[in-house]
């Protein structure tokens, strides 16, 4: 009898290294729900997935900043991590050459123009850019097409809810 309980304890210790040894990490092509708090060097949270639905997206697609990706990839669902992400896999390093002077006669004519403010504007190819109003004078605008974050490292703590 004792023989018999101790294969049977054998056998479910080995059902469940098994079933953690197989439990599914995130890859390249799968939808994977994340939490995450996204914060700066000093502390201040820029952005988070708390009291909102995870963040739903599918690795391997660029539909988040590269470190990011890079991070949940491998993560398995429940498991809960921070990382720090270096400006070159995140919104990249802040250029000088995407911020610019115009005359406000090239703004609609109907726009007051306020610090602050978002703008699209069309790109000579055909695209359209987001710039943010960073100036404002009688006869000028200043305006800033680089990401809010660019030249940032940022830290995330990130949980992978789920992998759909």
């Amino acid at each position: 009898m004792k023989k018999s309980c101790f294969v049977i304890a054998v056998i479910l210790m080995i059902g469940v290294m098994m079933t953690g040894c197989n439990a599914a990490q995130a890859g390249n092509g799968d939808t994977v729900q994340v939490n995450y708090t996204g914060k700066l060097a000093d502390g201040t949270v820029f952005d988070s997935s708390i009291g909102r639905e995870p963040l739903e997206f599918t690795l391997g697609t660029g539909q988040v900043i590269p470190g990011f990706e890079k991070a949940v990839f491998g993560m398995k669902v429940g498991e809960k991590k921070t990382v720090t992400i270096p400006v070159e896999e995140a919104y990249g390093p802040y250029r000088d050459d995407l911020v610019a002077e115009i005359s406000r006669e090239k703004l609609p004519s109907d726009l007051t123009p306020e610090v602050g403010q978002q703008l699209v504007m069309n790109q000579p190819g055909g695209g359209q850019v987001v710039v943010t109003i960073t100036g404002v004078s009688d006869n000028t605008v200043t305006i800033n097409a680089n990401h809010p974050l660019a030249g940032k490292d940022l830290t995330f703590e990130l949980e992978l809810v789920k992998i759909l």
